[in-house]
């Protein structure tokens, strides 16, 4: 079936979204409240999108893919929205927009919150694909999906735990380069890029349309986090703060992807 209606309704629905998120950040005057409102957003776009009637859609494997996305999104929603609230600090990627931006903030962040409404609608349609695929019955796919979406969980999970035990360890340094942190200066990055490889595979079949239409999440996911408001934001705020002993960590630990750290000579 055709999923431009979905499309168009998630669309709608995360632009309110967005916008709401927008209205929020500048009353308490902290930007970390948006991501808090993307997630969950996202993932009830991901869950509305898994469960949309389908005729030839099996009514399981909508739930399976439903339920991947609930637990993604409450995960990292909940994190996210106990760390921006105990924080007394502003998220450092926002911190540094507002300072760079200065009296063109608001403007300027309208527009980085907004456009990414169709950003989850994309992502969404991933969700759509596998959720409505035509294999029959729940197979090895689909369990190869749900054990990758549960190493992404996981994953990041410790990673954002083994930083939040460094930033709380007294005298604990100036670069946490230990852990999933020795393998990539992102890992929690690339473990939420990790788990929406789930979504291809549950639906792979290279005959199918539908395929090529799930890659649109992990490709769209990795462009945003390596190349836009995640890895590079981090990496200017790091190396403006941490100077070369953030640019020896860079000559050590891969940028993204995990990768086993090389030892200076």
């Amino acid at each position: 079936m055709t999923a431009l209606l979905p499309f168009i309704c998630v669309l709608i629905g995360m632009t309110v979204v967005m916008s709401a998120a927008w209205f929020a950040q500048r009353a308490l005057k902290n930007a970390g409240w948006v991501d808090v409102f993307w997630t969950f957003g996202t993932g009830a776009s991901c869950i509305a999108m898994a469960l949309w009637p389908g005729a030839n859609a099996l009514i399981e494997r909508q739930a399976l893919v439903a339920i991947l996305a609930a637990i993604w999104s409450t995960r990292l929603g909940l994190y996210v929205a106990m760390r921006v609230a105990r924080s007394q600090d502003e998220d450092a990627r926002y911190a540094g927009l507002r300072k760079d931006w200065g009296a063109n903030f608001q403007s300027r962040m309208f527009a980085l919150v907004v456009v990414q409404a169709p950003a989850t609608a994309l992502l969404a349609l991933s969700v759509f694909a596998a959720a409505h695929s035509e294999a029959p019955g729940i197979g090895l796919r689909d369990w190869l999906g749900v054990i990758v979406l549960g190493i992404a969980i996981g994953g990041e999970g410790v990673a954002d735990e083994q930083m939040r035990q460094f930033k709380q360890t007294p005298g604990h340094g100036r670069i946490m380069d230990r852990g999933l942190w020795a393998w990539s200066r992102h890992p929690n990055y690339f473990f939420d890029w990790f788990g929406w490889l789930a979504y291809p595979l549950i639906v792979f079949d290279l005959a199918s349309p539908q395929t090529w239409v799930s890659l649109l999440a992990p490709g769209l996911m990795y462009v945003i986090l390596r190349f836009g408001t995640g890895v590079p934001a981090l990496e200017r705020i790091m190396l403006a703060s941490r100077g070369d002993e953030f640019r020896d960590y860079q000559s050590r630990v891969s940028i993204f992807l995990l990768q086993p750290p090389k030892r200076n000579s």
